[in-house]
């Protein structure tokens, strides 16, 4: 059992043996109703407990097969708030001969509410993907919501930008990993919530003094926004079965999510409602699937972006996919968009 903020919220795990639906409850279950859920996911009972499904994704060790060519191991960036890291260092046959790699920071998704940098699709994924980009993966383990909402996901990016610039200015390294680091190519990145709290990280650097790091890009996979006002791609009655993201689930990760009070067109929701402020100097990608509710808030952010805010940015639709593919769907398909999408992410990191 996981305890947060006893005082106001419990998180534990879930038994998939309750059925519990909405309003009801056993006699004898002190918790109270269930007030908010996303299906299999979360629940939030009237008392304040939080419930957290361990059996959706298996939490894994660093441990990742010889074929990746990649060591991964975990530190911790902040053990008060139990924020940490899983590092991600591409193997190389004589270290003190190889250029020193690109440093990725990346944020996992999961509503802001649910997910975990060690859940299996994500290990898995950011394992071939720092062998496929050459890039230091740093995979950081944020704060969750509703025990503790935004922006604390926020300020635990900041943190793990600030650890960073901490081991970089180091004379002699601390972390295993920092000597193996180029600490002048530095890339933000994640999917989903992930990616939404990348691209807001990345509007803090301008407020905020973490020279000499210099962050060059941000990497966004279907990134995670939303908004009173509903888009096309959010309206289609039958949604695909591809996308592991349905209205109902998204909606329910914002009210968990979103400071109380404050609805979708709150600024960490909708960053396109009262204007968008520029990313300084900073390359975009935003990576987006064809069959996700998100795709409309996706394209209308690339097009912001460019038109009104000068960045650079590309963009790629992966076709006949839905959200979260990349990790949640094993198809032969969906592995060959994934590829694509790897591909482009390579090219984009590269670049001079």
């Amino acid at each position: 059992m996981v305890v947060s903020k006893p005082e106001k919220m419990v998180a534990m795990a879930l038994d998939h043996n309750l059925s519990l639906e909405n309003g009801t409850k056993p006699e004898d279950d002190h918790r109270g109703l269930i007030i908010e859920e996303v299906e299999g996911l979360i629940k939030l009972y009237e008392n304040g407990c939080v419930e957290r499904s361990l059996k959706v994704m298996p939490c894994v060790s660093p441990f990742l097969a010889q074929d990746i060519e990649v060591n991964a191991r975990d530190v911790f960036i902040d053990k008060v708030n139990n924020i940490w890291a899983r590092i991600y260092v591409p193997k190389c046959n004589d270290y003190e001969k190889c250029n020193k790699f690109p440093l990725m920071i990346y944020f996992h998704g999961g509503g802001f509410c649910v997910g975990s940098t060690s859940w299996k699709c994500y290990h898995n994924f950011l394992g071939k993907l720092s062998s496929k980009t050459r890039c230091l993966i740093v995979s950081v383990n944020y704060r969750l919501a509703p025990e503790d909402r935004l922006p604390a996901a926020y300020e635990d990016g900041m943190k793990a930008l600030i650890w960073v610039k901490q081991q970089a200015m180091m004379s002699q390294y601390s972390e295993f990993w920092a000597k193996y680091c180029d600490f002048s190519s530095i890339f933000l990145g994640g999917d989903s919530s992930g990616a939404n709290l990348a691209y807001n990280v990345a509007l803090k650097l301008g407020t905020s003094d973490i020279s000499p790091l210099p962050v060059k890009g941000i990497i966004l996979i279907q990134p995670f926004f939303g908004g009173e006002e509903r888009t096309n791609s959010e309206l289609i009655k039958v949604q695909s079965r591809k996308s592991k993201l349905s209205l109902v689930a998204s909606d329910t990760y914002w009210r968990l999510a979103l400071p109380s009070g404050a609805d979708r067109d709150h600024p960490w929701c909708n960053p396109l409602g009262n204007g968008t402020r520029k990313l300084e100097n900073m390359k975009v990608i935003i990576c987006v699937a064809e069959k996700d509710i998100l795709k409309d808030r996706n394209l209308e952010l690339c097009s912001v972006l460019a038109k009104n805010m000068g960045n650079k940015v590309e963009h790629l639709i992966s076709e006949g996919v839905g959200h979260a593919f990349h990790v949640l769907d094993d198809s032969q398909f969906s592995k060959n968009r994934k590829k694509e999408m790897v591909s482009h992410i390579v090219d984009f990191i590269n670049q001079k």
